[in-house]
């Protein structure tokens, strides 16, 4: 049996979940950098996985920052409780994909990281299309206070990473790299430098 919750509290209550899982992804994501640090001939730097990293980075601090908005949801169910913990998990899920537990299988980051592009790229598709449930869910002026381009670049980044899952020219997944990770930066400071 579904229950509603008309309580303003109650986001504060899911803000403690969406914490811990975000933090999850940022500690690994800062892990796997430290290691370059640490062990600096054991796995050389690939440009491509180095900017993607940079990139979920900045995609889990922002995501932590734009949930603020799920204040004005003011009734919760169990089902969107479940909606959120399961968005966030999936940054958790992309920040562990780029840092695997081990690369004792691999030659390093780029032989691993072409290696495992269709579940990378897979998740970041999901991201951006959830992304788009999450938005809607705080309300339909929210959602076209960002105009066409929110839609669009959501559209963009999910049709051009399920493209990314079948290529393998490196030069293709740097560019693309790249062209996300500037757009990101773009889109934060145009849409989020400020919460309201």
């Amino acid at each position: 049996m579904s229950q509603t919750i008309a309580n303003p509290d109650v986001y504060l209550h899911v803000r403690v979940i969406i914490g811990i899982i975000l933090g999850l992804s940022v500690s690994r994501l800062l892990n796997g950098v430290s290691r370059f640090a640490q062990h600096p001939l054991r796995n050389k730097v690939f440009a491509t996985h180095l900017i993607w990293v940079t990139f979920a980075f900045l995609c889990v601090v922002h995501f932590w920052w734009f949930e603020f908005y799920l204040t004005s949801v003011h009734l919760w169910t169990f089902e969107l409780y479940i909606f959120i913990i399961i968005y966030s998990s999936l940054y958790f899920v992309l920040c562990a994909i780029l840092f695997p537990d081990s690369l004792a299988e691999y030659s390093g980051y780029d032989d691993y990281f072409m290696s495992r592009r269709k579940w990378f790229y897979g998740l970041i598709a999901v991201i951006f299309l959830v992304d788009l449930v999450d938005t809607a869910i705080k309300g339909s002026a929210h959602f076209h206070s960002f105009g066409i381009v929110y839609p669009a670049r959501n559209l963009i980044y999910a049709g051009m990473a399920i493209v990314a899952m079948f290529v393998s020219d490196k030069r293709f997944h740097l560019a693309i790299a790249i062209c996300a990770l500037a757009f990101q930066v773009f889109w934060i400071l145009r849409a989020f430098s400020t919460l309201q």
